[in-house]
């Protein structure tokens, strides 16, 4: 029995879990083309290596991220919502701005930009 490890319910039964796709920018709903969201929605990066993949422990309905090299099937960790969108946007816990000099403006991303599977917000 295949076992992954809910942030929120603990060591699972891989059968309580729905896989929900890469976690990938989504585009700029008022100015994306329709070519623009075929590829968000149809394409994935289909390379061998370390992989985060949205998952959602189905009976609590709860959706994290889970990093997984895609060729061992070994998950590397899994992390809640908040962990991932504060190592994306470089923040610490209790500071409401990006870290200075660390990050370049460019390397950040609003909140809505990262699709969450089932058009939950973070």
């Amino acid at each position: 029995m295949k076992i992954l490890t809910c942030p929120l319910n603990g060591p699972r039964n891989i059968a309580e879990f729905t896989y929900g796709g890469q976690v990938k920018p989504m585009p700029n709903p008022s100015e994306a083309t329709d070519q623009e969201w075929a590829h968000y929605v149809f394409y994935g990066d289909n390379h061998i290596g370390v992989v985060r993949e949205w998952w959602m422990h189905t009976p609590s309905s709860y959706w994290f991220i889970v990093e997984r090299h895609n060729q061992t099937d070994e998950v590397i960790r899994t992390m809640i919502r908040r962990s991932f969108l504060m190592s994306a946007l470089r923040l610490r816990p209790n500071q409401r701005g990006p870290i200075r000099d660390e990050a370049p403006a460019t390397a950040l991303r609003q909140p809505h930009q990262e699709g969450c599977p089932g058009g939950r917000a973070f």
